[in-house]
């Protein structure tokens, strides 16, 4: 219904402005021409420059109403991750922009036929041009507005950075921990497709799933209530996309955000889009003692591996150990040497042999 009413609208518009153009083209044929045209042949003009502009904002609206929403959406998001300083300063220059324009519309209304029209081009560009500057020049703006008052130009706030959180990191837990010491800033967000496929979780009839979404729903609690980052509920989605992941991946491109998550098939997807991940596998990995070859450790064997005579023992962290000709001593506590071992973003892997 949207699409149809736009359809209509632009096509009114194409109308209107065939009809303003008509108005300026007639007279100056009629000028150059030294000859009048009866007032049937300026009706039939108009009838016909209206129709064929309606006609062509009529075929030409799908694209326009396409380009449209995504410059609109794309405003949206670059507007949101902005700081209120630089939106401040950007609506100054805009209004300067805009003043320059006014101050040559004398000049461009003496251009014949398309001076009304070059009126309006010099709004937008001069408009967009201040706009642009203004943004890109804040700090220096803010930075001279703070020396007649004595403001140090260190208390200028950088730009937010947003850090979506994804339902496997909420129902992980280990992101409560985190936050709680600090090492993370900006601002994290929780889209609201993330929070109802956790609520889903949460309604499973599965009891295991269902526990792991109520534990989820308690961890986002608890960093609302006791983390000192702020967390943000951004209620935005994509009908267009089935796929969490996939929205999330989206909405991390828009916003210029980090994933953090411990997915392993999205963090490979994010890596291929040129999406930054902060993966809590990765991070609890770089942080495990490690584990060099020829160092000794006592393990209990618990079953045996998928290669023959293989057996497969864990660390109190749920790191995996493969011990070669280990499965004859599965139940039994056994000397190990390490020989090698593999780090992953799914996680570490270590390879022993028998002592």
């Amino acid at each position: 219904m949207g699409k149809k009413i736009a359809r209509v609208a632009l096509s009114m518009l194409g109308t209107v402005l065939a009809l303003s153009l008509m108005s300026s083209v007639i007279p100056f044929v009629e000028n150059v021409m030294a000859m009048n045209l009866s007032l049937l042949m300026e009706v039939g003009l108009y009838v016909v420059g209206a129709f064929v502009g309606g006609l062509i904002f009529f075929l030409l609206s799908p694209i326009m109403t396409k380009i449209s929403l995504a410059v609109a959406e794309y405003a949206e998001s670059y507007f949101h991750r902005l700081p209120v300083q630089d939106i401040v300063i950007g609506a100054l220059g805009l209004v300067m922009g805009l003043v320059i324009a006014n101050l040559l519309t004398g000049l461009l209304s003496l251009v014949p036929i398309v001076g009304e029209y070059l009126k309006v081009l010099s709004y937008l560009v001069l408009g967009y041009i201040g706009l642009v500057i203004a943004v890109k020049k804040s700090d220096e703006v803010v930075g001279l507005l703070s020396v007649g008052k004595g403001g140090p130009r260190s208390t200028m706030k950088g730009k937010q950075t947003y850090k979506l959180l994804d339902t496997s990191a909420i129902i992980d837990g280990r992101i409560l921990d985190i936050s709680r010491t600090g090492f993370l800033e900006g601002v994290l967000v929780v889209p609201s497709f993330v929070l109802e496929e956790l609520r889903h979780v949460a309604d499973s009839a599965d009891v295991l799933r269902r526990n792991r979404g109520r534990r989820g729903l308690d961890v986002l609690h608890n960093i609302q209530k006791e983390s000192a980052l702020r967390v943000e509920i951004m209620n935005r989605d994509f009908d267009d996309v089935a796929e969490v992941d996939s929205k999330l991946v989206r909405l991390a491109q828009q916003l210029g955000a980090k994933i953090i998550t411990t997915d392993y098939n999205l963090n490979k997807v994010c890596e291929v889009q040129g999406v930054p991940v902060l993966n809590i596998n990765d991070l609890a990995n770089a942080v495990k003692p490690m584990v060099l070859p020829g160092e000794e450790m006592s393990v209990q064997v618990m079953r045996e591996g998928k290669e023959l005579g293989q057996g497969v023992a864990y660390l109190d962290d749920g790191t995996m150990i493969v011990i070669e000709q280990g499965r004859r001593h599965i139940g039994e506590l056994v000397a190990v040497i390490v020989t090698s071992a593999l780090q992953t973003s799914a996680g570490r892997m270590i390879f022993a042999r028998l002592k």
